[in-house]
């Protein structure tokens, strides 16, 4: 108790002067009908002080649905869809939402990218526990949808992970009559099959990652972790066992390649945080600084940087209890391995909240409710982090080709190349249920050019799976350009 007294004083403290900040600016409570455009440096003072050390967020806007599942697309725009009500694409320049009918009802499916930038959409709802076994995707370029083949069988809470050779993954969930799946499905671009030698049955929405050497890698929410060979009729290996016990509704990211981040989850609530690093010879997990605050329900975005911001969820007993729930969110460094506490949002954001990073570096907040007993939040807030508020963004005045391969070098053009520290390559965010399907960090080496700077993309389709990107260039006060999409293919 003296523990947790402590820490809630700490975070009076921290924050005490943004509370003040955001009340000045018109930011907190107060909703508003359109977004702010364009992040950056206020050019007051006192804001930009404390956003540098704590980040800002903005007011509350109003959202036509409960953003539970939200894609970030090759326009920039936000794809999202909750339990009720048509999904809605979102312009992030204009707070402008236009309803986007799927033919199917998506809600509880998995999904994400592929190479060619669509959207795979497996499974769907029937009823609670209930999954449909369509195949579904969306284009972003024509903007509509188009049904695929069925799977073999339904899927409600399934996992999503686009493959090296750019074939989909999809494992786990409940079919049509609310029995557990255990045989996973790849689609090739036209069918799906079987994966009949990697029958295994898992919790809802499977961490899954891409592993280094080609494989997948199950991290959890379980204790036990695993290893799956897709090849063939595909098979299991026992990998190492977590630290922690069961991690249900943490969130976890690949924040550099072949190193995954596992925070929070639990009931009651763990405030600890592990890593690992698959591409040392025996990886084992091991714990890296506990967060502020436990939280289960809680949502992961890896950042330009490399860092990890963490969003919402709650520290209270129970599947989904809004009391204990926590709003300041937290962003932790894999250089340190410590966390420092950041502003606090306004709306509580557990059960059915989501999070993700948009190309101008903020990162949008959104969801909860459609179930869970949660108050149904209509409505989204953008934050600000700490590195918008260090000064001025390089700049980039000739962006890379909008499709790239690998192993290519690309001429990026910068007045700013002479101040660049390091290049990243961020994966598009497909995210729902505390868990960012394919989203991970990949850093580029660079070198200085005429007018610019060169960069050598990644060689490797296991540490930078196809789909869509987006590539920052960033100063050595870790301030990042605005992201410029491309797909890996």
């Amino acid at each position: 108790m003296a523990t947790r007294s402590f820490r809630s004083t700490a975070l009076v403290a921290t924050v005490g002067a943004v509370g003040l900040v955001l009340l000045l600016h018109g930011c907190g409570d107060s909703r508003s009908t359109s977004p702010q455009v364009g992040p950056a440096a206020t050019g007051d003072v006192v804001s930009d002080l404390v956003g540098s050390q704590v980040g800002l967020w903005s007011a509350v806007f109003d959202a036509p649905i409960v953003q539970l599942h939200v894609h970030l697309m090759t326009d920039g725009r936000v794809l999202s869809w909750g339990r009720n009500g048509d999904p809605q694409i979102w312009d992030p320049a204009t707070g402008a939402f236009t309803p986007a009918p799927s033919p199917a009802w998506l809600f509880c499916a998995g999904h994400d990218f592929l190479p060619d930038g669509r959207l795979l959409v497996a499974g769907g709802h029937i009823d609670d526990g209930k999954g449909l076994p369509n195949s579904t995707l969306f284009d972003p370029v024509s903007g509509t949808w188009q049904s695929g083949p069925p799977m073999t069988q339904g899927r409600w809470y399934p996992t999503n992970t686009v493959l090296p050779d750019g074939e989909m993954l999809t494992i786990a969930g409940t079919d049509e009559n609310g029995v557990n799946v255990t045989i996973p499905e790849v689609w090739n671009g036209t069918s799906w099959r079987q994966l009949t030698g990697a029958s295994k049955a898992f919790p809802y929405y499977p961490r899954m990652f891409v592993a280094p050497d080609g494989r997948l890698y199950y991290a959890g929410e379980d204790t036990y972790t695993w290893f799956l060979d897709v090849t063939g009729n595909g098979s299991w290996t026992g990998g190492p066992t977590r630290v922690y016990t069961v991690r249900d509704y943490g969130s976890a990211v690949m924040y550099a390649p072949g190193k995954i981040l596992y925070a929070g989850g639990g009931d009651p609530p763990t405030e600890t945080a592990e890593i690992i690093d698959l591409n040392d010879p025996a990886p084992q997990w091991r714990f890296t600084g506990s967060m502020m605050f436990a939280r289960r329900q809680v949502n992961a975005t890896v950042l330009p940087t490399g860092e990890v911001l963490v969003t919402g969820g709650t520290s209270g007993s129970g599947f989904n209890n809004p009391v204990g729930a926590t709003l300041a969110a937290e962003l932790w460094n894999p250089e340190t391995g410590s966390w420092t506490t950041l502003a606090p949002n306004s709306v509580v954001r557990i059960y059915h909240s989501t999070a993700l990073l948009l190309p101008d570096g903020r990162v949008l907040s959104t969801g909860s409710g459609d179930g869970g007993d949660g108050t149904n939040e209509l409505n989204y807030e953008l934050f600000s982090p700490p590195y918008l508020f260090k000064g001025l963004r390089p700049i980039v005045t000739t962006a890379p080709p909008p499709t790239v391969s690998y192993g290519q070098r690309v001429f990026v053009g910068t007045p700013d190349a002479a101040i660049l520290a390091k290049v990243t390559l961020v994966r598009f965010g497909s995210v729902t249920h505390a868990f960012s399907m394919g989203q991970r960090l990949v850093p580029a080496s660079f070198t200085p050019a005429l007018g610019g700077v060169s960069i050598d993309l990644p060689a490797s389709r296991a540490v930078a799976p196809p789909g869509p990107y987006m590539l920052f260039l960033l100063n050595a006060a870790g301030v990042p350009s605005v992201g410029r999409i491309i797909r890996l293919q």
